[in-house]
């Protein structure tokens, strides 16, 4: 079960705990400027979109959060298209 407190942060995680998560996850990408979460998926995970800077301005890709209530882990998965 994901308690009501689990749930609030899951869905309001602030940029730099993405870009945390996404680190520990072995990312070695950018550094997240901001985000916004946009649902859960069909599987159960926290979908984000945050944004990031890229030599001439700023791209943004979605965030994928899953939740490990076992191990009360989070990790995240993203895809880059754009050389940052």
């Amino acid at each position: 079960m994901i308690t009501a407190d689990k749930l609030a942060l899951l869905t309001n995680m602030p940029a730099a705990m993405l870009t945390m998560a996404a680190k520990e996850a072995g990312y070695k990408g950018p550094e997240f400027t901001s985000c916004k979460f946009l649902g859960i998926t069909n599987g159960g995970q926290f979908c984000y979109t945050v944004v990031f800077h890229v030599k001439g301005g700023t791209d943004s890709t979605k965030v994928f959060l899953t939740y490990d209530h076992a191990k009360d882990r989070v990790t995240a998965d993203y895809h880059l298209t754009e050389v940052f």
